[in-house]
C-alpha cells in the first residue's frame, strides 16, 4: 500500500521473512568499498561500537522486526540488543532474520525474553537506550506507560490504544515523557515523509485557501488470515490472529485507517467534536474473522466547521482507495504516500526524492535524542487514535459521539487477566442494539492499567 520513491515499507519486509530476502537488505546497509588497509591492521571502531544507542524490541513479529530494521538504518550509532515477545517462536524468527543484518542485530539468548511479563523483563534492563513498542495495539498504553516510567526513549507504533482507558493513560504517560525530557516517535510516517511535509507546509501557508472539507480512504482488499489450532487456547489463537478482535487491534477502521485520520487532524490542526458513523460485516462474515466489522464511513465535524468524510473498507474486487483529499476555498489537495499534488491559484506537485519515511521516522527520533531537542508525538497520535475509536464507536452503536465522550468512556475492552486459556470471543457489534458505555467525569478518568500478566 505505498508509492514510495525508494526504500522498503514495513508490509514488504513482514511478507519478506526469510533469510535470502534479507541479505538482499543486509548488503544495502552494510556495503563498503574494498578495504585499503595496510595487512594486519585494525579497522577503526564504528559508531554502534563506540557510542551505541541500545535498542530493544517488544513485539517481534513482522511489523516489530520492520521496525527494528529501520531503527538500524536510522542512524549508524544504533544496536539491537534485547527482544521481548509473548511467543517464543516469534522471539527465534526475529533473531534469525536480525542476525543476517550484521553484528548491530545480533542479540545474545540471554537478552531475549518471552511471555506475558516479557516487557517488564526488556524494561529492566539498565544499559537499554531506547525501546520500540510493536505489539498488537491493545498493548501499547500498558507498554508505554511502562516504558517512560523506566526512562527509556520510545518508538510506539500505531494505533497507541484500542478504548478510551488505554487513550487516556498514553496521555498521562505523554505527559510524564515531557517532565523527563524523554523523545517519543509514533509509527504515523506521513509526518515523517517528505511530500506530506511539504505539502501541509503549502496548505499551512494558504495554497487553497481556508480549508471548509476533507475527503480520507483506506479501502482495500483483504489481509491474511489464522484459523485456530486443536493446541491453541483462545487467547492464543486470538494473540496470533490479531487483526480480527477488536480488543487487540481496535478493529481495522482503528488499526490501519488511523493513518488517513492522522493526516486530516494534521491539516485541519485540530481533534473532531463529533462524528455520526456507520458500518458492518457483510462480507467476512466466517467466525475466523473473528468480530470486527468490514467497512465503514463515518462524518467527521471539526471545532471551526470543518468536515471531514471518512471510508474504510477491506472486501476483495472493490475498487480501492488509500490517500487524503481536502478542499478549501481557493483549491484543492490529493496526498498519498509518494505523491502529492496541489491545485490552487497555481498547480505545485511533489517532484524531489521522497526518500523512506518508515526509516526517516527513526531518524528523526535519534537526532532529537542526540540533540537534546526533545520530540514527543504521543499526545498528537493518541488523538489521532481517539478519532478513529470514538468513529468505531459510532458505527457500532448508530449513534453520534462527541469528543468528550468518547475520551471519557467507561468501556475497556482489556480481558481479566492476561494468560493463555479460555477466552470466548465478543459478540459482533449491532447498530441500533449495541449501546455506547456510559461516561466518567475527566477527573475520575485516568486508572490505573492492569499490567500485562493481569495483575
Amino acid at each position: 500500500m505505498s508509492n514510495h520513491k525508494s526504500g522498503w515499507t514495513r508490509r514488504q519486509f513482514v511478507k519478506s521473512s526469510g533469510a535470502v530476502a534479507l541479505g538482499v537488505t543486509a548488503a544495502n546497509l552494510h556495503a563498503a568499498p574494498p578495504s585499503t588497509r595496510p595487512a594486519g591492521t585494525r579497522p577503526a571502531p564504528q559508531p554502534w561500537e563506540t557510542n551505541p544507542l541500545r535498542v530493544g524490541v517488544i513485539g517481534c513479529g513482522g511489523r516489530g522486526t520492520g521496525a527494528a530494521q529501520d531503527a538500524l538504518s536510522g542512524s549508524e550509532r544504533t544496536r539491537i540488543v534485547a527482544l521481548a515477545d509473548v511467543f517464543t517462536d516469534h522471539i527465534a524468527k526475529a533473531k534469525e532474520n536480525l542476525a543476517t543484518l550484521g553484528e548491530r542485530a545480533k542479540v545474545d539468548d540471554s537478552r531475549c525474553y518471552t511471555g506475558f511479563d516479557a516487557y517488564k523483563q526488556l524494561l529492566d534492563t539498565d544499559d537499554l537506550d531506547v525501546v520500540i513498542l510493536a505489539t498488537p495495539p491493545h498493548f501499547r498504553s500498558i507498554h508505554f506507560a511502562a516504558a517512560v516510567d523506566s526512562g527509556k526513549h520510545v518508538f510506539m507504533e500505531k494505533p497507541v490504544a484500542t478504548d478510551a482507558p488505554g487513550i487516556r493513560r498514553v496521555l498521562a504517560a505523554a505527559e510524564q515523557a515531557d517532565a523527563k525530557k524523554l523523545c517519543v516517535v509514533a509509527g504515523t510516517q506521513r509526518r515523517h515523509e517528505k511530500c506530506y511535509r511539504e505539502a501541509l507546509q503549502r496548505l499551512k501557508d494558504g495554497a487553497i485557501g481556508k480549508i471548509i472539507a476533507g475527503r480520507v480512504y483506506w479501502n482495500m482488499g483483504t489481509l491474511w488470515m489464522i484459523p485456530p489450532k486443536p493446541e491453541w487456547s483462545e487467547m492464543e489463537w486470538q494473540l496470533r490472529n490479531r487483526l480480527y478482535f477488536t480488543w487487540l487491534s481496535g478493529d481495522h477502521y482503528v488499526e490501519q485507517h488511523v493513518h488517513n485520520l492522522d493526516v486530516a487532524n494534521w491539516v485541519v490542526g485540530a481533534h473532531p467534536t463529533r462524528c455520526m458513523g456507520m458500518g458492518g460485516r457483510q462480507v467476512r462474515t466466517d467466525p475466523n474473522f473473528g468480530n470486527i466489522f468490514d467497512h465503514f464511513a463515518v462524518e467527521y465535524e471539526y471545532p471551526d466547521g470543518t468536515y471531514v468524510i471518512s471510508m474504510a473498507r477491506q472486501t476483495d474486487n472493490c475498487a480501492n482507495r488509500v490517500d487524503e483529499r481536502f478542499h478549501g476555498t481557493a483549491g484543492s489537495a490529493h496526498l498519498q504516500p509518494g505523491n502529492a499534488v496541489i491545485k490552487g491559484e497555481t498547480e505545485w506537485r511533489f517532484r524531489g526524492e521522497n526518500g523512506n519515511p518508515y526509516v526517516d521516522e527513526h531518524t528523526h527520533l535519534y537526532q532529537a535524542i542526540e540533540s537534546g531537542e526533545q520530540i514527543n508525538e504521543a499526545k498528537q497520535v493518541a488523538e489521532s487514535t481517539l478519532t478513529a475509536i470514538m468513529g468505531r464507536m459510532s458505527a457500532y452503536t448508530g449513534s453520534e459521539v462527541k469528543w468528550d465522550d468518547a475520551l471519557n468512556s467507561t468501556e475497556d475492552l482489556a480481558p481479566p487477566s492476561y494468560e493463555f486459556g479460555p477466552y470466548p470471543v465478543a459478540p459482533v457489534a449491532m447498530p441500533g442494539k449495541t449501546r455506547l458505555a456510559p461516561t466518567t467525569k475527566p477527573e475520575a478518568a485516568t486508572q490505573p492499567a492492569k499490567t500485562a500478566s493481569g495483575s
